[in-house]
C-alpha cells in the first residue's frame, strides 16, 4: 500500500465514531428482545404443558358443546330425539393424589353400570389423558367433584337422546361420537338440525310413533315365530305419500347404536336393501297392459299351461288347468297369465311404466341410505326377461318402492313424492300421473277379490275392506348364479279400505325357516293384524256394510267366498 493510500484509511470523518455506537447499540437492543421474546414463548409453553399436559382439562364445568341439535317429533309432537348436556368422566393418572384402589371403589358405587375393571385400566393408564365413561347424569357429575381429586376431569357435552330407544332406530337414525347424524333422519337433515337458525324449531316427521310400533312388534313376533333373519315393513298415506311408519328389523338402540354390529342389523332393510318381491308386481303388470291398450276386455282369458322359453319354463303354483280370465289371473296368482300379457305388451311399454313408477330409480324420500333397484341389463332385456319382470322376477327393489308403487296404484293412479316429513294441512303434493283413473279403480276391485277369494285370505282384515297381493320369491344364491329353493323372500302389499284407498301396508318377513315358507301364510297375518292395531289410530272405522266395487268382475272367476251381498261404494 502506497503512503498517501494508507494515510486515508487512518482519517476518521467527524461523527463517525458515534454513528458505529449507535449502530451496535441498536443491534444489541434488537438481540435483546428477541431473547426476551423466545423466553416468553417458551414460558408460555411450559404453562400450557404444565396446566393441560396436552390433554383437555377443566378445572370446572366446561363450556357447552357446539354440536347442539334440533329436536326431532313425529306428527304428533312426541318427541323423537333431542339433545341435552351431558358429562364426560375423564383420568389424569399421573395426578391422582389418593389411593387408586380406593378411588376404583368410590367410582364403581357412583357409576354401577360402568365396569370396575375398565374404571381401574383408566386410573392406571400409562398415558396423560383417557375417558372413563361418557354420558354420565348430573348427580353422578355432582358425586364425582365432590371426591376432589385433581386426577379427574368432568367435561360437558352435547349428547343425543332417544327416550322411544330402538323404535324407528332406522328413520330416526343416530348420531356418532363427533355429534354428526349418522343415518336416517339425523343424517340426512344434518344442516337443518344444527343451523342456528332452525335448531331451536322441532323437525317434525310424518312419522306416527302408535303406527310405528304396531307395525315394529307384529313384524317381530312373526320373524321371532318363524326364526327368520329379517323383516321390513312401511305404511303409507296413499293421497299424500307421507310415510306414516317404517320398519327395519333386527333393530339397533339409538342411544347406543355401537351395541349391535354388524350390517344386519344396521342396513335399512326398507329403503337400502333390494329384494325380488315377487307377485306383488301382477298388479302392476295387469295395469300396464289395460292402460297401455294390450288388454282391452277383462273377460280374455289367458292358458295355463308352462311356457318354454329358452332355457326357462315358466309355470304356475298351483295351476287350475282351465284358461283364466283377466281377474282371476291376479286372484289365484298365475305366473303364466301374467307371462303372456307381459309379453304382448312388450319390452318398451314395460320399461316405460317401471320408469314411471319410480322402479328404476334410487328408493324415494329424503333418506339417504336409498338402494338402487337391480333390473335386467339393456342388452339382456329380452322376451324371458319381459315376462319374469311381468310376474316380479328378475328385478330387485326395496319395500318403500313397492309402497310407491301400490299407492300410486290404488290411489286414482297419481304417483306422489315420498316423504318422510309431516306436510303442513291441506298442502299441494304435486304428483304425476301413471294409470288411468278407471284402471285404478277396476284393480282395486282385483285386489279385494285377491284377499276375499284368492292368495290373500290369511290378510282379510274384517271391516277394513282390505285388498293386496302375495308375494314370495326365492333368494338369489350368495353367488349370483340361480335361486336357493330353500329360502324365501315373502311379501304382502296392500291397501285399505279399498271403497276409498287411504293407507298402504307392506309388510316382508325374510327368510322364514319354521313352518310356511308360503307369503300368504307368513306375511298375510302381519298385514291383518297391522291393520286392526293402526286403523282406529289412524280413524278409519270398520264397516261391514261397504265394499269396492267389483261389479266389472261379475261372472268373470268363480268365487268360494263371495263378497257379502252389500251396495257397492265407487273409488274415487
Amino acid at each position: 500500500m502506497s503512503p498517501a493510500a494508507l494515510a486515508r484509511s487512518q482519517i476518521r470523518l467527524p461523527g463517525h465514531r458515534q454513528m458505529a455506537l449507535g449502530l451496535a447499540r441498536q443491534r444489541l437492543a434488537i438481540g435483546i428482545l428477541l431473547f426476551l421474546a423466545i423466553t416468553g414463548l417458551v414460558g408460555l409453553r411450559l404453562v400450557e404443558l404444565s396446566l393441560f399436559d396436552g390433554a383437555p382439562r377443566h378445572t370446572g364445568v366446561a363450556a357447552a358443546s357446539p354440536h347442539l341439535r334440533a329436536d326431532i317429533v313425529d306428527r304428533n309432537g312426541v318427541t323423537l330425539a333431542s339433545s341435552f348436556e351431558a358429562y364426560a368422566l375423564a383420568a389424569r393418572p399421573r395426578d391422582i393424589v389418593g389411593n387408586k384402589e380406593a378411588l376404583v371403589a368410590r367410582l364403581s358405587e357412583i357409576l354401577p353400570e360402568r365396569d370396575p375393571a375398565q374404571i381401574r385400566a383408566a386410573l392406571y393408564h400409562d398415558g396423560k389423558f383417557r375417558y372413563v365413561t361418557r354420558r354420565i347424569l348430573p348427580e353422578q357429575a355432582e358425586a364425582i367433584r365432590r371426591l376432589g381429586d385433581p386426577g379427574l376431569t368432568l367435561e360437558r357435552e352435547a349428547e343425543r337422546l332417544y327416550p322411544h330407544v330402538g323404535l324407528g332406530a332406522h328413520l330416526v337414525g343416530y348420531t356418532g361420537i363427533d355429534g354428526r347424524g349418522e343415518g336416517g333422519i339425523e343424517r340426512a337433515f344434518e344442516e337443518r338440525l344444527t343451523a342456528p337458525a332452525t335448531r331451536d324449531q322441532p323437525l317434525v316427521l310424518a312419522m306416527d310413533v302408535r303406527v310405528q310400533q304396531a307395525l315394529e312388534s307384529e313384524l317381530q313376533a312373526q320373524m321371532d315365530l318363524q326364526q327368520a333373519s329379517g323383516a321390513a315393513g312401511v305404511v303409507l298415506d296413499v293421497h299424500t305419500g307421507e310415510v306414516i311408519a317404517m320398519a327395519s328389523l333386527p333393530a339397533f338402540n339409538s342411544n347406543r347404536p355401537g351395541g349391535l354390529t354388524g350390517m344386519p342389523s344396521h342396513m335399512n332393510r326398507a329403503t337400502l336393501g333390494v329384494y325380488e318381491l315377487g307377485s306383488t308386481f301382477k298388479a302392476f303388470t295387469i295395469a300396464m297392459a289395460m292402460d297401455s291398450g294390450n288388454l282391452p276386455s277383462l273377460a280374455e282369458r289367458f292358458p295355463t299351461t308352462p311356457i318354454a322359453v329358452g332355457r326357462f319354463r315358466i309355470s304356475d303354483s298351483h295351476p287350475k288347468g282351465y284358461p283364466l280370465s283377466v281377474p282371476e289371473v291376479l286372484i289365484y296368482s298365475s305366473n303364466v297369465g301374467t307371462a303372456r300379457m307381459a309379453e304382448r305388451m312388450g319390452r318398451p311399454t314395460q320399461e316405460a311404466f317401471l320408469r314411471k313408477l319410480g322402479l328404476m330409480d334410487r328408493a324415494p324420500g329424503e333418506i339417504l341410505e336409498a338402494g338402487r333397484p337391480l333390473a335386467p341389463p339393456a342388452n339382456n332385456w329380452g322376451l324371458s326377461s319381459v315376462m319374469t319382470v311381468g310376474f316380479g322376477h328378475g328385478i330387485a327393489v326395496t319395500p318403500l318402492h313397492l309402497a310407491s308403487a301400490y299407492a300410486t296404484l290404488v290411489n286414482g293412479g297419481i304417483r306422489h313424492p315420498v316423504t318422510f316429513l309431516k306436510r303442513p294441512e291441506g298442502a299441494e303434493t304435486g304428483g304425476t300421473r301413471v294409470f288411468a283413473e278407471r284402471t285404478s279403480h277396476l284393480l282395486n276391485g282385483m285386489l279385494r277379490l285377491a284377499v276375499i277369494d284368492g292368495t290373500g285370505r290369511q290378510a282379510d282384515a274384517e271391516g277394513y275392506r282390505v285388498g293386496g297381493k302375495t308375494g314370495t320369491a326365492e333368494k338369489v344364491l350368495s353367488n349370483g348364479r340361480g335361486y336357493d329353493k330353500r329360502r324365501n323372500i315373502t311379501t304382502f302389499a296392500g291397501a285399505f279400505p279399498m271403497d276409498d284407498p287411504r293407507y298402504v301396508v307392506i309388510a316382508m318377513v325374510d327368510d322364514p325357516t319354521v313352518g310356511s315358507r308360503m307369503a300368504g301364510s307368513v306375511a298375510g297375518p302381519v298385514f291383518k293384524r297391522v291393520v286392526n292395531r293402526i286403523a282406529p289410530v289412524l280413524n278409519v272405522a270398520p264397516d261391514m256394510t261397504a265394499e269396492p266395487d267389483v261389479s266389472a268382475m261379475e261372472g268373470l272367476y268363480t268365487p268360494r267366498n263371495k263378497p257379502k251381498p252389500v251396495t257397492p261404494v265407487v273409488t274415487r
